[in-house]
């Protein structure tokens, strides 16, 4: 199992979810290029950029068969990595994912939400402050992580590599719709959040939700799942439905 986290997150934000699948097979989190304790990546951060990352821990980590785990921004990321290499994938679990299904992921109102959150979040992160916006989630996670966290997630450097990969989200989106990766014949999870969140508001939640279904539907092994009790960070206020899931692909 490999886990790939959404922008900006590094390996400490799939810390609950890893323990609870630890018996079914080794499992990897890892930081991308700019993120955690990985070096910044000097070339545009593009989704099929974040691809190649996760394709090249794949490559050293050997010929699998991986269930890969993608949150998020994660999601169409990890669909890539298994397109380009679907002889060593065994299944997806997509977890509240990113989807070019949606329409309104194209609109000029989200490039503002997306603008407002960059600059507000590099600002805060300037003066030390942003981590205070996420004291919820970080005492959620186990102690060792949410140190980890807090030194690393909410740094200056974090929010450059964000704001590389935000900058390329609209071509990588229309690339998504104009040219679908195809994925191997394997099990396809997709979890959506049941509730809003910050930059998901009803009329998003609904749509978002909509194109999680539609991508579960594409599989022939596709399944859709609600995550009732969540917003968006199902992996960290559900990390146990996205283990079941996981285990539910190893059985």
């Amino acid at each position: 199992m490999v886990f790939e986290g959404g922008l900006a997150a590094s390996r400490s934000y799939w810390a609950l979810v890893q323990p609870a699948v630890a018996a079914g097979a080794h499992s990897v989190v890892y930081d991308r290029s700019g993120l955690g304790r990985s070096a910044p990546d000097p070339h545009p951060r593009t989704l099929r950029r974040l691809a190649d990352d996760l394709g090249d821990l794949l490559d050293h980590l050997g010929h699998g068969p991986y269930v890969l785990v993608g949150h998020s921004w994660g999601g169409p990321a990890v669909r890539l990595a298994a397109a380009a290499a679907p002889e060593r994938i065994a299944g997806l679990v997509l977890v509240d994912p990113t989807d070019e299904a949606c329409d309104l992921f194209f609109t000029n109102t989200m490039r503002r939400v997306e603008k407002v959150g960059q600059v507000a979040s590099a600002a805060l992160a300037r003066v030390g402050l942003l981590k205070l916006a996420y004291r919820g989630l970080i005492s959620a996670l186990p102690t060792d992580a949410g140190k980890d966290m807090l030194a690393e997630g909410f740094s200056v450097g974090t929010m450059r590599t964000r704001a590389a990969e935000l900058a390329s989200v609209p071509s990588d989106l229309t690339d998504l719709r104009e040219n679908p990766p195809h994925l191997p014949d394997v099990p396809v999870t997709v979890i959506s959040g049941g509730r809003t969140s910050p930059g998901l508001h009803k009329r998003i939640r609904t749509a978002a939700d909509a194109s999680h279904e539609y991508r579960a539907q594409q599989s022939p092994q596709g399944r859709h799942v609600y995550a009732n009790q969540s917003g968006h960070m199902v992996p960290v206020t559900e990390p146990g439905l996205i283990a079941t899931e996981i285990m539910r692909l190893l059985q």
